[in-house]
């Protein structure tokens, strides 16, 4: 596997923000708590995101009423996925992998609160050509 770090130093503060914010509210809360703590700390730092951005689908180049809500897109171009469960499974990368093709944005990071001693952070990069080569760089931190 080759390591493609793109966005290198944008996701290295981002990573920063989620430590800070698992280390002062460990694990334990629901998704939304976890959500607005980040959010806080992203802002206290100036990291810029938009919360909660909505993906409308094209199908053939037509719009179709189903959307998609990522919790975090920052910088403009990294989406961030949060979740509160035991074990990340497939059908959430596979969430993360819909919102990178969506936006043909190419680095999305997942991120487990729920997970014990440490948060985990997966980082998910597209290939050049937005199909479904999605390449895992990281394991948890």
């Amino acid at each position: 596997m080759n390591s493609i770090l793109i966005y290198e130093e944008e996701a290295y503060a981002i990573r920063g923000a989620i430590f800070e914010v698992y280390k002062e509210m460990k694990n334990g809360y629901r998704e939304e708590v976890y959500q607005q703590c980040l959010e806080l700390e992203l802002s206290a730092r100036g990291i810029a995101f938009q919360s909660k951005p909505e993906l409308h689908v094209i199908y053939k180049g037509t719009p179709i009423e189903k959307t998609y809500i990522p919790d975090l897109v920052c910088y403009g171009k990294i989406i961030v996925e949060l979740k509160t469960v035991t074990t990340l499974a497939d059908e959430h990368r596979a969430q993360l992998l819909n919102y990178l093709r969506l936006t043909k944005m190419r680095l999305g990071l997942l991120v487990n609160f729920a997970s014990y001693p440490k948060v985990v952070i997966e980082r998910w990069v597209l290939g050049p050509n937005n199909r479904d080569n999605l390449e895992y760089l990281a394991k948890p931190q």
